[in-house]
């Protein structure tokens, strides 16, 4: 196996999960701290064995750190990624309490592919941003059937506010000076890191079909936490608030 910066993985999937997490770290130094503060409010309200969905689990992030955590907790982990998902199965091999289901959200029958008909929790960060807004309401709507009477909904993403655009354009340039410093030092950013896996003879068949489902870049409307937290609300959530704030991310939870 050779280093990320010079060759293939092959299939070393605990390489290209590591590898995954330090392109996501690169954009958001605070991912760990983000996860730690979900996982908290799991164990606060679901206690310390829950069974968990990681929507739009991408390689398995939340479910690594879930399983870590909390060895008696199970997981579903559902995405549309053929080449993330691909890493996710080779990383969770031989976990049985981790399973892996391909579905679009875009589709409303998207929860018929789950094992199971209710979650003590629903988890995604960095992923819903892919949505627009019309979209992602549907989207509420149909994860609050899913989780059990005094489960949670939380979602980790860019939630950005309209009304502090010189407090925001400062927090940017310090946060991109950060990258630059990292990018200098050798770290891969998310172009680099797709061309890496697609010169993997083991992902390269999916990696194509991955930007022909998806393409380059995210095209949703980012609203605020506000709006996440009415939204949840309107779906039938008891309660929505934030829990955890960065100057830029959000972390939202909808409490049945």
């Amino acid at each position: 196996m050779t280093d990320a910066a010079t060759g293939s993985f092959g299939t070393d999937w605990q390489a290209w999960q590591d590898s995954w997490d330090r392109q996501q770290e690169w954009y958001m130094p605070d991912r760990e701290e983000r996860f730690r503060v979900m996982l908290d409010m799991v164990e606060a309200l679901t206690g310390p064995a829950p069974r968990v969905l990681d929507l739009a689990c991408g390689t398995g992030s939340i479910t690594d750190r879930l399983l870590k955590r909390f060895p008696e907790a199970v997981a579903t982990g559902l995405d549309l990624d053929p080449a993330l998902l691909a890493i996710a199965r080779g990383h969770f091999a031989g976990d049985d309490r981790a399973a892996f289901v391909t579905a679009d959200l875009k589709d409303p029958g998207w929860p018929a592919a789950l094992p199971y008909d209710a979650y003590d929790a629903v988890l995604t960060a960095t992923a819903l941003h892919w949505l627009h807004s019309d979209d992602l309401a549907a989207l509420y709507r149909r994860i609050a059937p899913l989780v059990r009477p005094g489960g949670v909904f939380m979602n980790a993403d860019r939630m950005p506010g309209a009304s502090t655009p010189r407090i925001d354009a400062a927090e940017r340039a310090h946060r991109h000076a950060g990258m630059d410093r990292a990018r200098a030092a050798g770290a891969l950013d998310w172009r680099e890191w797709w061309a890496l896996a697609a010169s993997d003879p083991v992902l390269s068949e999916s990696v194509q079909p991955r930007f022909a489902l998806y393409g380059e870049h995210a095209d949703g409307d980012t609203p605020d936490e506000a709006w996440h937290a009415r939204a949840l609300r309107e779906a039938g959530f008891a309660e929505a608030r934030t829990v955890w704030r960065s100057p830029s991310d959000a972390l939202v939870l909808g409490l049945k």
